[in-house]
């Protein structure tokens, strides 16, 4: 009676009180999901356009998907000519379109989230470098989980801890150490090439699958060393979830899309969760082991685990190091980074040679004049001039991460425009690496001579345009130990053989995750006679 007089009408049906009811509860969140797909966007993109900015309108939930996909299925489906490295309408047909119609910089739509795309260099270092904090890695928590997060997901104090934990694994006489694994499974890949040979010394090859085998097994041994077997399950483990995570991300703008129990989705759970049981029965053992009193292994998880000790006061509370869960994530991310990156360097770098028969022949002169057939130390490694040059034009004209993105968390100036909070910034580092004002009109040669004089001063910008592992405070922590496996794998592949493309390859370079040959990358392979 009480309700129903507060109602003001005896005569409400309940059903109506209970409707009312729901419908409030209902009411807030629709609010906000409206805010996030509609009213923010406009918001976001009025503030963008009232400074000059111009691009693509915002199109609600979708943004530019059915652009980006339509382009790249109409430019995917035509290769490039042989020995072309003008990639950049290839790999990125949207962004590049959308730069050539609106200008620098110009907006796109990521869904709801509105992108500037950068590519003045002076520009990208001032984000990169984020000297005033007001921005963030561009997150996908959820999915981000299944995959990777540790350090390069981190912000703040806790990304900071965890650099700090991690940079010891990675100093340059910890590197060292790893060179007899490096060259174990270098030479199991060749070894197994040189089997494979027909009677007239050749055999014809898609080595882009073979070296992610390599790097998937290098970085197995150097993270696990004895542990191998379950590294290299989860090695295979990893490059499927990475294939499954770009199937995935493209529908991310469907509000709650990773919580739906599409078939995708529940796989990805099934490799997250074996491959972090796997993680955890290592780490116990390890753990166990140091507590019985072994010494800490030389391999990446006992450095690390060797660094995170070191936060561990006498009671065995940890002050400053990580958890069990944390040192699983950072694990995930050295198959992640170590693995794909130096794959893709690598494999591009044996496509580039074998277009380019003159580059390939002065590399194998470098080697043999400092090694012979003879194995590799490091000091040699170190004095490699041609290979690093090679390497890194490489990485400039195929640099595997095509883009870094970043986004505003508030409010920020940066080139003269004010960003509002919820912007992201891509940086198209391909664009970069392709720019002729940059780096001269022969900027889609294959000159790695450019890079003679070092990295500073191999283009026109003074402070450097060379962003293959990004810049900044947050620069790959695992350059330096891609590049030494990347120069011994291709030192020791240029001791034993000489290669030619081979007539069913397809030059289409596309990206899915990083950027791959899309029908892959036949090699024809021949054996140099001793």
């Amino acid at each position: 009676m009480i309700l129903e007089s507060l109602l003001g009408s005896a005569s409400v049906p309940w059903t109506f009180l209970i409707c009312s009811l729901f419908g409030s509860v209902l009411l807030w969140p629709t609010i906000r999901l409206l805010d996030q797909l509609w009213w923010q966007p406009r918001r976001l993109e009025r503030a963008l356009r009232a400074q000059g900015l111009r691009g693509t309108s915002y199109r609600f939930l979708i943004g530019d998907a059915n652009d980006y996909a339509r382009q790249n299925r109409e430019v995917w489906s035509r290769p490039l000519p042989l020995r072309c490295h003008d990639i950049g309408a290839h790999v990125m047909p949207f962004l590049y379109n959308n730069v050539e119609e609106h200008g620098k910089p110009c907006i796109s739509w990521f869904g709801p989230i509105p992108k500037v795309t950068i590519t003045d260099p002076h520009l990208v270092r001032e984000v990169m470098s984020n000297k005033f904090g007001h921005i963030e890695k561009l997150k996908f928590p959820t999915l981000s989980k299944l995959l990777a997060e540790g350090v390069g997901n981190y912000e703040g104090e806790k990304w900071v801890k965890h650099r700090r934990i991690l940079n010891p694994a990675f100093h340059v006489e910890k590197l060292k150490l790893m060179l007899p694994a490096f060259s174990a499974c270098c030479e199991e890949l060749v070894g197994g090439w040189t089997q494979s040979l027909g009677p007239d010394g050749s055999w014809e090859v898609d080595v882009s699958s073979e070296l992610q085998n390599l790097t998937g097994d290098v970085i197995s041994q150097t993270a696990f060393g004895s542990s191998y077997l379950e590294g290299r399950r989860i090695s295979q483990l990893q490059s499927e979830q990475m294939g499954r995570f770009m199937a995935a991300i493209h529908k991310i703008m469907i509000p709650g899309y990773t919580y739906f129990p599409t078939k995708n989705n529940r796989r990805m759970h099934q490799i997250n969760d074996e491959i972090e049981n796997i993680l955890r029965g290592l780490i116990s053992n390890r753990m166990q082991a140091i507590q019985e009193g072994e010494s800490t292994k030389d391999d990446l998880l006992g450095l690390l685990l060797q660094s995170n000790m070191t936060t561990i006061d006498a009671n065995g509370k940890s002050i400053l190091g990580m958890s069990e869960a944390e040192v699983i994530e950072e694990c995930k991310l050295f198959y992640f980074a170590g693995m794909e990156t130096t794959s893709v360097l690598l494999t591009w770098t044996i496509i580039v040679l074998s277009m380019h028969p003159e580059w390939q022949d002065r590399a194998r002169e470098e080697v043999l004049g400092l090694f012979g057939k003879h194995k590799l130390e490091y000091e040699g490694v170190n004095r490699l001039k041609i290979v690093t040059m090679i390497l890194y034009e490489v990485l400039r004209l195929y640099t595997p991460a095509t883009a870094f993105t970043r986004k505003t968390y508030k409010e920020i100036e940066i080139g003269g425009i004010t960003y509002p909070a919820g912007v992201v910034f891509e940086m198209p580092v391909l664009f970069i690496h392709h720019d002729p004002d940059i780096w001269g009109n022969d900027v889609h040669q294959f000159r790695p001579d450019r890079f003679a004089d070092g990295i500073s001063k191999a283009s026109k910008e003074p402070a450097g345009a060379f962003f293959p592992f990004g810049w900044g405070p947050r620069i790959c922590i695992g350059q330096n130990f891609a590049l030494l496996e990347a120069k011994m794998a291709l030192c020791m592949i240029l001791q034993r053989f000489e290669f030619e493309l081979a007539s069913s390859y397809t030059h289409a370079p596309h990206t899915v995750m990083m950027m791959r040959p899309m029908h892959g990358a036949q090699i024809k392979l021949r054996a140099i006679s001793s």
